[in-house]
């Protein structure tokens, strides 16, 4: 998967902290846009009120689990932008008003070129979301995740399109899919059911009191 706006998004100073405010969220959400337009010719109409709730209904569900970041910092951003491309995927605040018309495609670009074409609304989402954990992890670890073959795989966005857009939860899942970690389907957007999560909870001295929440 191309991640032109990931380095972008890695310049910013405590990234983190400031896409939890709506204004930056908002900002770097269209700064991803236009470089996606710019980078494979697909332009996007951006619907802010859209973009707001679904901003907002993240902060509510995150909110709600964010004490699993104490247990495992790492999986927690990775779990808390997958609700976020649940929200996107849910809301659906950008719309294309234009195909591929500037991509010049080539050996190494023909895959990602398919799948924009296929699902662009869900490209944009996905890399946004993938570039900003990206992006937090070098920041916070020094390091990032791999991104899995998969990713670059059409028929995988087949699946990730019916199935997300019939159970938005299922953005969660496909996003540890393309991380290259093992996904939860039965409950994606529950962090208590992470795999990363109830290996860190089965050594925590507070795993039992979180495990009755």
């Amino acid at each position: 998967m191309d991640l032109p706006f990931r380095h972008e998004l890695a310049l910013m100073p405590d990234l983190r902290h400031r896409l939890r405010q709506l204004r930056w969220f908002r900002a770097t959400f269209r700064s991803s846009a236009k470089v996606v337009s710019e980078t494979f010719g697909v332009r996007f109409e951006i619907d802010e009120a859209k973009l707001t709730r679904a901003f907002l209904d993240w902060i509510e569900v995150m909110e709600a689990q964010k004490r699993f970041a104490a247990i495992d910092r790492a999986d927690f951003i990775v779990f808390a932008a997958g609700l976020v491309l649940r929200e996107l995927i849910r809301q659906g605040p950008a719309r294309e008003i234009s195909g591929l018309t500037e991509m010049i495609e080539t050996e190494a670009n023909a895959g990602t070129a398919e799948i924009v074409r296929f699902w662009p609304e869900g490209f944009l989402y996905t890399n946004y979301c993938v570039s900003a954990i990206l992006a937090v992890h070098e920041q916070e670890f020094g390091t990032a995740p791999s991104i899995d073959k998969c990713a670059d795989d059409l028929r995988t966005w087949w699946s990730y399109r019916e199935n997300a857009t019939e159970m938005p939860a299922y953005a969660v899942a496909f996003l540890d899919r393309f991380l290259g970690a093992e996904p939860n389907w039965i409950t994606p957007d529950r962090a208590q059911s992470r795999q990363a999560m109830q290996r860190a909870l089965g050594s925590s001295p507070v795993s039992e009191a979180l495990r009755q929440l």
